[in-house]
């Protein structure tokens, strides 16, 4: 059993692929769009959803993260329910990571020294996404 983590997004969902490939290094997977979806079926598909990406996933860290674009007319609400942690024992790739992710977004707590880290820090990146990244100290 593994947790895999699904985020949805409100039409960038293909740029927000490309940043993460990007600030990882993961290789991009094939992206299927809604307009991709049901050829076989006359399930008719809204023309502003043909070319928004209906499921696709990157491993980052070890972990499958799904992405898909919410579908028009579909409630979406950005909040801060959910926040991505990544914790290494890398120092290097705390920093490199935390200063990619900060570039568009805003910057919640700067990387610094915590009671639990030695480096931590937490931002919300371009697309509202919340990152907290740690040093494992041990």
């Amino acid at each position: 059993m593994a947790l895999e983590i699904y985020l949805n997004f409100n039409g960038n969902c293909g740029e927000a692929v490309e940043f993460y490939s990007d600030v990882f290094g993961a290789e991009k997977q094939p992206i299927m769009t809604y307009g991709d979806s049901h050829p076989e079926t006359d399930f008719e598909i809204h023309q502003e959803a043909k070319n928004l990406v209906m499921h696709t996933f990157l491993m980052i860290c070890g972990s499958k993260v799904m992405f898909a674009d919410a579908y028009p007319g579909m409630p979406f609400i950005q909040g801060n329910n959910i926040s991505l942690t990544i914790v290494t024992k890398d120092r290097a790739e705390v920093e490199s990571v935390f200063n990619k992710l900060k570039e568009g977004g805003k910057v919640e707590m700067e990387l610094q020294e915590t009671f639990w880290s030695k480096c931590y820090g937490y931002l919300v990146d371009k697309f509202g996404i919340g990152w907290q990244l740690s040093l494992d100290s041990e």
